[in-house]
């Protein structure tokens, strides 16, 4: 009975089409070059008509060992997420005790945040940069269905991370990496983020994706040319379109809610990702507001 009362909860959500683009089906070289302002992904992808589902007005019934998301209300106390310094000086740490929160682990490391936008970046991105970080800045909005860590990354983050922070620690028996993200442009927002419910997540095809990060994009052969250690770079899982997919979004956020996510739970036993993605939100007619969001990674532990 309980089961099918959450399924009726589920299936009673405003729904909205959206297209979503995935990576297509076969055999080529993927990879993610990012610079200043812009980001490509080499390969091919296609756009595939889904429906999200509207989870705002059912925002409790999602848990992130079920459905692989939630969402909370965190205040933060900065009050201009474009004043890097107050972001640096604030943001991680509140990040870090809202991850301890919400999961009950006994540590967490953030690991760096970001600026995303639906508004235009051709400016930023013509500026020419050298020895870019891709770090504490501002790019545009997720253009493809990703998980932003493959298993073998996540479980080379978690080891270095734990042995840098934590040397005289007992070790853990559990790791989760995740992402805690705010947006904090007004609502409607344009280009929300859609969550895949993790559960749903198998069945396709998928592939990982090589960050390499630039400051120029290499063009012609040069973008798929054979890398000595590519196989030990962070690489994103990216995935092929499957209709068993299930798709949520949260219409509407305000500055003091957030959302956490999975990237790679260690522990199997539950929902242990979640693929996401950004989309226009047709259901708004042209009249949502720039989005403007900060993600923070973080790396939680249990001893």
């Amino acid at each position: 009975m309980a089961t099918q009362v959450r399924q009726d909860v589920e299936e009673s959500a405003r729904q909205v089409r959206a297209m979503l683009r995935y990576v297509d089906e076969g055999d080529f070289v993927t990879r993610r070059y990012v610079s200043q302002g812009q980001e490509i992904n080499t390969g091919t992808y296609s756009d595939h008509a889904v429906i999200v589902r509207d989870a705002m007005p059912i925002r409790d019934h999602f848990t992130l060992d079920t459905h692989g998301f939630m969402i909370a209300k965190v205040p933060s106390k900065v009050r201009d997420f474009h004043d890097k310094a107050s972001v640096d000086a604030l943001y991680e740490r509140e990040v870090e005790q809202a991850v301890l929160a919400l999961t009950g682990a006994d540590k967490c490391v953030a690991r760096g945040w970001m600026l995303r936008t639906s508004a235009d970046l051709s400016q930023r991105a013509a500026q020419k940069v050298q020895n870019y970080q891709h770090n504490g800045g501002i790019q545009p909005t997720a253009g493809e269905v990703h998980v932003d860590i493959n298993g073998p990354t996540a479980r080379r983050m978690a080891e270095m991370t734990y042995a840098k922070h934590f040397p005289d620690g007992p070790g853990y028996r559990r790791f989760l990496i995740s992402s805690f993200w705010r947006t904090f442009s007004p609502p409607p927002q344009d280009v929300p983020l859609a969550l895949c419910d993790g559960r749903t997540s198998f069945g396709g095809e998928e592939k990982s994706n090589t960050l390499f990060i630039v400051d120029d994009f290499p063009v012609g052969d040069a973008l798929t040319a054979p890398v000595e250690g590519e196989d030990q770079k962070l690489a994103a899982t990216i995935f092929s379109y499957h209709p068993g997919h299930r798709w949520w979004y949260f219409q509407g956020m305000e500055a003091d809610d957030a959302l956490l996510f999975k990237f790679h739970d260690s522990d199997h036993s539950v929902t242990w990702r979640c693929p996401h993605t950004a989309f226009h939100d047709t259901s708004l007619n042209g009249t949502g507001n720039i989005r403007e969001s900060i993600e923070c990674r973080s790396v939680a532990f249990w001893e």
